[in-house]
């Protein structure tokens, strides 16, 4: 399970282990095999491809994040593993 944000008709995540160190399975696998099924919490479906947010879209996204959890980035800048902003695009979705 995981908390998302939505950007367009993006979703968009942090994978991290808590505030553990190291990368999530669930990314390590994403980042391998980059396609995925979504399920959202009222149940529907659909085919997504995973991609990790970089220059501007990282910044945008991140900042997103930290509008959201006041304190998210003193608590990520306290961890050795970067935080990565996975982007779950719908498959077919332009972009």
């Amino acid at each position: 399970m995981l908390g998302y944000l939505v950007d367009g008709d993006d979703l968009h995540t942090l994978a991290m282990n808590g505030w553990g160190e190291g990368r999530p399975a669930w990314w390590i696998n994403l980042d391998a095999d980059p396609h995925a099924r979504v399920m959202l919490k009222d149940g529907t479906t659909f085919d997504a491809v995973a991609h990790r947010a970089e220059g501007a879209d990282y910044e945008r996204l991140w900042g997103a994040w930290c509008d959201q959890e006041p304190g998210l980035a003193a608590l990520a800048d306290a961890r050795k593993t970067p935080t990565d902003v996975v982007v779950l695009r719908r498959s077919g979705a332009n972009g």
